[in-house]
């Protein structure tokens, strides 16, 4: 384990009410900001730096609304979108749901009949079913999500997939390896989106599920804007016909958790798919930015690199993203999903440094 340190996240009144910084799913690091979000909201928060040559504090937080800036497809404009995944590239933020369905829980107070009733209810959620390009513009000195951006005359509008006809899940109805896990919640092994790495017109989707026999699954994507509406975005087709590409990693059976890019190779945090705790690691995908075909990736293409602390029901790692560079090397920032009490401060919770062994790869 490397972990070198801690910084604190801190968060809004309102946003703790939320239980946000209890639930973080993803994070990027962006200059002197950070860019979180938690799974039970259908927003975006950024935290600022309180120094952004070695940051022990990110607070000045401040909220962005997805329905603000993009239509989603829920009735209820502020039913959380499960928010698994940000990335941080061009001018853009993209942010993508977790696609899946959910089993009700069984608690302490159920029993018998009322458990197995919960336990046979599976529903879904429409604002999961979301990826969603936002434009970035300096405002007040600080990058700022916004609806519409003008860079040398050309106008950028935020832009959403799977609000308007065909989603993810319908695309992959057919799919021979995937089709069959559509109808299983996420942490039943069925389809659950976690993660999301973007380098020019390629979308990498982690999936946390389903693992098959052993392999995780990558989609990567070619979104483009709608030229019938620039407030949508459509995919592009490969070689095959198909809107999207299958990579398959050998991650020791767990799936991904996130995916972060890092020189031509992406970092892919590997937890369990199910409702489980640990083992945590992350691998190194190597050159994975730069191949061109569908990719098995195990042996000399996948490192592990470093191995995670979790809990028993605590510190479940969600979210990776690398700081800014280090002259000692390069340093990635954890956040943890139902972190233990002792992470728990009176304004969020803390999050981890760690270092990273050593660089391939392009840097």
């Amino acid at each position: 384990m490397s972990i070198e340190r801690t910084v604190r996240l801190s968060f809004s009144a309102r946003a703790r009410a939320s239980g946000t910084h209890a639930n973080l799913s993803a994070v990027r690091s962006d200059g002197p900001v950070l860019w979180v979000a938690g799974d039970e909201t259908a927003t975006i928060e950024r935290l600022v730096a309180d120094d952004p040559d070695r940051p022990e504090v990110y607070a000045d937080q401040a909220s962005t609304r997805l329905a603000d800036l993009v239509r989603l497809p829920g009735e209820d404009a502020d039913e959380e979108a499960d928010v698994e995944g940000l990335a941080r590239h061009g001018h853009f933020l993209w942010a993508v749901g977790s696609h899946s369905l959910r089993r009700r829980r069984v608690k302490a107070r159920h029993s018998g009949e009322k458990a197995l009733r919960r336990l046979a209810r599976v529903t879904g959620q429409a604002n999961r079913q979301v990826l969603v390009r936002l434009p970035v513009a300096e405002v007040d000195g600080l990058p700022t999500p916004v609806g519409e951006l003008t860079v040398d005359g050309l106008v950028h509008r935020a832009a959403v997939f799977g609000a308007h006809g065909r989603d993810l899940r319908d695309l992959l109805a057919d799919d021979e390896h995937l089709a069959p896990f559509l109808a299983i919640p996420g942490k039943d092994n069925g389809l659950d989106v976690e993660g999301i790495a973007v380098t020019g017109d390629r979308v990498f989707l982690g999936l946390r599920g389903p693992v098959l026999r052993g392999w995780a699954v990558v989609l990567e994507l070619r979104p483009d804007l709608d030229p019938d509406d620039p407030t949508r975005l459509e995919l592009g087709a490969f070689e095959d016909g198909r809107r999207y590409r299958k990579h398959v990693l050998r991650l020791d059976g767990l799936g991904v958790r996130d995916l972060c890019p890092h020189g031509e190779d992406l970092l892919v945090l590997a937890g369990p798919t199910m409702d489980l705790d640990g083992p945590v690691h992350v691998f190194r995908w190597r050159h994975a930015l730069t191949a061109d075909t569908p990719q098995v990736v195990r042996d000399d293409l996948l490192v592990r690199e470093v191995d995670l602390p979790f809990g028993v029901g605590v510190d479940h790692a969600e979210g990776i993203g690398l700081l800014d560079p280090d002259p000692a090397g390069p340093r990635l920032l954890v956040v943890y999903d139902s972190p233990a009490p002792e992470r728990l401060h009176d304004h969020g919770v803390t999050a981890d440094v760690v270092r990273l062994p050593g660089t391939t790869g392009g840097r």
